[in-house]
């Protein structure tokens, strides 16, 4: 009997108890969340993430002889590496390139120079060869030419005719015995000519086999000075490794950073790039060592940005200097970046959870003997506070969050909106800003207009 009591109890008790909660719990949403307009000095900062890089450092790369022209080794492979991080000393190891490819060209030049050698020889023994047919054919000229001579004496007392024919062949002698001596001089020339290029070919193989003696005794790479080597990226931003392939156009293996000077490498979005400029003053924080706080600044910002993967937005890199040194930093450990944009002193600012934004209007619930839509003319902001140039007063109550109706509420404040609209037109006028916003189309959606 008591538990079907309690039942019906329980029966009537709990729906009533649903109401009740959800009657006055949605009342609890509709509560008014309010802060006051304040007035004095803002601090506006950007806050991006970077990476740590040396400001400075020296490049490990591949042997200068293995980029000559004479060498012909367009890449290489990297067979041993230290492991990255590593502290080494001057001269001491790095890495080891693949010897395979390098005896496989060295083979190949030195059968190239045994035949130019082979050649030059044939070549020597082919001039002696013809300048000795020469010499003979000269030889035998002078003979002819002393016989005619002889026949010519004899001929003395023999008719005119006789003697005319006997002088004619002397000159004949004469002449081939002339042709004959320039012709070893030409054909000496010649020889001479042929066996310099022969020469010429044979010297540059014979350089190219003692440049690849060279590259031979230069694959095992060794550090140029002391340092932490730190891997260098490829084309692609791939982090060199063992079984990379390094190109005479691609040759670094390694970087060794001077620790002593660093710069926070980050990237700041388009819409805030406006406010970063060299020499403004940096706080960073290192993600590593939380407790750690290091002061820099800003010392370039890039004047052409670049895609986020992605993305359509658009980012632009900005190095900020590392003041002083820490043993603790290491390259490409995380950074926190706050950059101190500026500090605007005597200004009217509110939270930025207090500002509304239409279309290209910003406005505010302006709460009086009611609230209203109130517009206003912004400045600066921050992460938390934005400053208000016109619109509202200090000690004005404003909205946090949305009335009930927002449709119901009256704006106010339209002599701020036209203001707007004259500035927006010199800039056109100027050529400042491209035509994406006209008079009829600011302010347009804006509720309860």
């Amino acid at each position: 009997m008591n538990k079907k009591r309690v039942y019906i109890i329980l029966a009537v008790v709990v729906p009533i108890l649903i109401i009740l909660f959800f009657i006055f719990g949605g009342k609890s949403g509709d509560e008014e969340i309010t802060c006051k307009v304040k007035k004095g000095s803002i601090e506006v900062k950007v806050h991006t993430s970077g990476q740590l890089q040396s400001e400075k450092s020296e490049n490990i790369l591949l042997p200068t002889v293995l980029s000559t022209q004479n060498v012909r080794v367009y890449e290489i492979k990297i067979t041993d590496l230290i492991e990255e991080g590593s502290v080494v000393d001057s001269g001491q190891y790095i890495a080891t390139l693949d010897h395979k490819v390098v005896e496989e060209v060295l083979t190949q030049a030195r059968l190239e120079l045994e035949a130019a050698m082979i050649i030059v020889e044939d070549a020597k023994l082919d001039s002696n060869l013809s300048l000795s047919n020469y010499r003979d054919l000269i030889t035998n000229s002078r003979s002819d030419v002393e016989e005619r001579k002889i026949v010519l004496a004899e001929s003395v007392y023999e008719s005119p005719s006789v003697i005319k024919k006997a002088e004619m062949d002397v000159s004949k002698a004469e002449r081939k015995l002339e042709q004959d001596i320039k012709g070893l001089a030409m054909r000496q020339r010649q020889l001479n000519s042929q066996m310099e290029r022969r020469n010429i070919d044979l010297r540059l193989k014979q350089k190219r086999v003692d440049d690849l003696l060279k590259v031979y005794d230069a694959l095992v790479i060794k550090a140029p000075k002391p340092g932490m080597v730190i891997y260098a990226r490829d084309r692609f931003g791939i982090k060199i490794q063992i079984g990379s392939v390094l190109t005479p156009w691609s040759p670094i293996i390694a970087t060794l950073p001077d620790m002593t000077k660093m710069i926070s490498e980050t990237y700041v979005n388009e819409i805030d790039i406006a406010k970063i400029k060299a020499g403004q003053k940096v706080t960073i924080s290192i993600d590593a060592f939380p407790e750690k706080q290091l002061n820099g600044e800003v010392i370039s910002v890039a004047n052409i940005g670049q895609p986020m993967p992605k993305s359509d937005s658009k980012v632009f890199l900005v190095n900020i200097r590392v003041f002083g040194s820490d043993k603790d930093l290491k390259p490409a450990m995380t950074t926190g970046n706050l950059i101190q944009t500026g500090v605007f002193k005597d200004k009217l600012f509110v939270p930025t959870e207090a500002v509304f934004e239409s279309d290209s209007t910003k406005f505010v619930y302006l709460k009086k003997n009611k609230v209203v839509r109130q517009l206003v003319d912004t400045g600066e902001e921050n992460e938390d506070y934005m400053v208000i140039n016109k619109g509202i007063a200090e000690g004005d109550v404003l909205l946090l969050n949305e009335p009930e109706k927002p449709e119901d509420v009256e704006t106010i404040g339209w002599d701020i909106y036209q203001e707007q609209l004259m500035r927006l037109k010199e800039k056109k006028i100027s050529g400042t800003i491209t035509e994406k916003a006209d008079s009829g189309k600011i302010g347009m959606n804006m509720p309860g207009k």
